[in-house]
């Protein structure tokens, strides 16, 4: 143990202090926020004008609303019920791009429903929100209290706005937040990838200039291939936490200086403040859609064991290699799992209920990005996500018992031609 200590502390040592590593752990998250900021400002591109039916049966708001003189939303009132399929259908309801319907309890359980032909910017939904919010308020004062608007609205329930896609209207179709566990499990395919043909450069050059046959007077090839496997994952775990605290504090920095909370209606006292606010749902997803507290944690799990796992895979290839170049055609079939394994998660992301996507869920090569969707669609982790790590875990032990038997029996093997015969000898023999 003390010796692969040894050894790990060397490679930990030769990669955090060399220039790439450095670089990487900057410009990483410099490009990460750029392209967070680009989203935060491009991404809202719904429509800016909207033409909306109210449909109000019990004639609750008595075709009237408050715009305070909005251009941007037009307003027009209908005393029946109309469902959502005519709306969607009917000749008469096209030039209207969206529905809200008023029920005749929405004065004592608060929520509506807005039905919209495409999705409009977060800047759309909350002006209608503050418009039919604000009427409603009015008719309850009128109605119900002796309370003046500022009073009421001091002790006020909000009003629960839901928006449906009228071709969508049950939300079928996936959200954001599988997209925001692709990401994170794309990050780990990354950084598996980066370290990992790190561990193959590493292995492949110590043997190409003999360097392992003086390491290997000392420690034992277990040892050896134990200490680079844990002193490269080491860096980078290193570089992935220095990436989490310069992401952490960007996005803070925006948040508190370019994207402001004024998203809540209740929170606006200038009409024209609020109407000039420009959001879009990457905001509202990025700093209240997302529990990082499940993500991080599961992310840093599935990060550690996937890289254990596909780790073994490059340590045995590189103690296989007769030459430093000979064993790419050998690599090719990682690249395809890590690819296999990106493919996994858009699957999964548009097929969430499938048998298929179940598999991926649990397949040691495809598990880290699924389970990662899974749970930013979700609010909680399930018996799955245990199941899944656990047998990511088993998986990483097999291979990296395979992967040590390899190194054993190939790491003082030169000037050959890697065949499979050969990796099943190595194999076989103990």
């Amino acid at each position: 143990m003390r010796n692969s200590l040894l050894i790990a502390i060397r490679e930990w040592k030769a990669r955090v202090f060399s220039r790439s590593f450095i670089v990487m752990s900057i410009i990483g998250p410099i490009v990460i926020l750029a392209l967070t900021y680009l989203l935060f400002v491009f991404g809202d591109n719904g429509k800016q004008e909207w033409n909306v039916l109210i449909t109000d049966p019990a004639g609750i708001m008595d075709g009237k609303i408050n715009s305070h003189g909005s251009s941007r939303v037009t307003y027009s009132f209908a005393n029946d019920y109309i469902e959502h399929e005519d709306f969607r259908d009917g000749k008469a309801y096209q030039e209207f791009d969206a529905m809200v319907e008023i029920n005749g309890k929405v004065l004592q359980n608060k929520v509506s429903h807005v039905f919209y032909r495409s999705e409009p910017s977060t800047r759309m939904q909350t002006t209608v929100h503050y418009h039919v919010e604000r009427r409603l308020e009015e008719v309850m004062v009128g109605q119900f209290t002796d309370f003046s608007i500022g009073e009421y609205l001091k002790i006020k329930q909000e009003l629960v706005l839901g928006f449906h896609n009228v071709y969508d209207p049950y939300d079928k179709a996936t959200d954001l937040r599988g997209w925001v566990g692709f990401s994170y499990g794309a990050l780990i395919f990354v950084f598996i990838f980066l370290f990992g043909m790190t561990i193959l450069r590493s292995v492949a050059g110590e043997k190409s200039n003999r360097i392992v046959e003086v390491l290997l007077a000392s420690v034992s090839p277990n040892q050896l291939m134990s200490g680079k496997i844990i002193g490269i994952g080491l860096a980078a775990i290193i570089q992935f936490l220095i990436w989490c605290l310069f992401i952490g504090l960007g996005l803070y920095f925006m948040r508190e200086n370019l994207f402001p909370d004024m998203l809540d209606p209740q929170n606006v006292v200038d009409q024209e403040l609020f109407a000039s606010a420009e959001y879009n749902r990457f905001v509202e997803l990025i700093y209240r859609g997302i529990d990082y507290g499940i993500m991080v944690p599961f992310f840093i799990l599935f990060f550690i064991v996937g890289y254990l796992f596909y780790g073994a895979l490059f340590s045995g290839i590189g103690a296989t290699m007769g030459t430093e170049s000979d064993g790419q055609q050998f690599v090719i079939p990682i690249i395809f799992l890590l690819g296999f394994g990106l493919y996994s998660g858009y699957y999964v992301v548009n097929y969430p209920e499938s048998d298929l996507a179940i598999w991926f869920y649990y397949l040691p090569f495809t598990s880290p990005v699924a389970v990662m969707i899974d749970l930013a669609q979700s609010d909680s982790p399930g018996y799955e996500t245990f199941l899944s790590l656990f047998i990511l875990i088993v998986s990483a032990a097999i291979f990296l018992k395979i992967a040590g038997r390899l190194y054993k029996n190939g790491i003082l093997q030169f000037g050959h031609r890697v065949r499979l015969r050969h990796i099943i000898k190595w194999l076989r023999r103990s």
